[in-house]
């Protein structure tokens, strides 16, 4: 009886090792194929019986966001980067979702738009420590110093910070001279560094 038990134990840990494999794989596949909703469906069925593979968790991070739904691609990373504190990709994407967020969320207060905008430009940091050499990082970090001054910029009471837009503008005009002087021919580069300057003339 026990050794019947025994086989039976085996047999159903080999069909869950098999089924969160054949979903694991269905994932990848349909995260390649550009099916980011099927690509959620499977990964998330794969990670029922473990939450902790960083592989799944990553790829179902990646499907989330491209699927637009940035609040899971967030939580989805943050488990991420828990596990594996030095993926830079990882804290790129959470900093590319806290952007997203930030800036397409509808009826969100101003208070929330900046942690947000400062969490993207805190991930983008962290993803330049670990990878400086990524050009994308820095026009990323760039475009997210510059949503941060903006909305700092704008003329709300108990909301307005003259100093914190400069600073923030500043640096995005930094950050894009940096992306210029590793790829000098980017003309979108170059219309945006324009735009950030004329914007940093309204706190001079």
């Amino acid at each position: 009886m026990k050794l019947f038990l025994s086989l039976l134990l085996i047999i159903f840990s080999a069909n869950i090792t098999f089924a969160q494999t054949s979903y694991h794989k269905m994932g990848q596949k349909a995260l390649i194929d550009g099916d980011f909703k099927s690509a959620v469906s499977n990964l998330e069925k794969a990670l029922a019986t473990d939450s902790s593979d960083v592989n799944t968790l990553y790829m179902l991070g990646y499907s989330y966001y491209h699927a637009a739904s940035y609040k899971a691609a967030v939580n989805t990373f943050n488990k991420v980067i828990s596990l594996k504190p030095s993926d830079n990709s990882a804290f790129y994407y959470r900093g590319k979702a806290s952007n997203n967020l930030a800036n397409e969320t509808k009826g969100i207060s101003n208070a929330d738009r900046e942690k947000l905008l400062l969490l993207a430009i805190k991930d983008f940091t962290k993803a330049i420590d670990l990878n400086p050499e990524d050009v994308k990082l820095y026009q990323n970090r760039a475009v997210a110093y510059r949503d941060y001054g903006v909305l700092k910029g704008q003329k709300i009471p108990n909301f307005y910070d003259k100093n914190k837009a400069a600073s923030s503008l500043k640096s995005c005009i930094s950050d894009f001279e940096k992306v210029l002087s590793i790829t000098p021919d980017r003309r979108d580069i170059i219309s945006q560094l324009a735009d950030a300057k004329a914007y940093l003339l309204n706190f001079k």
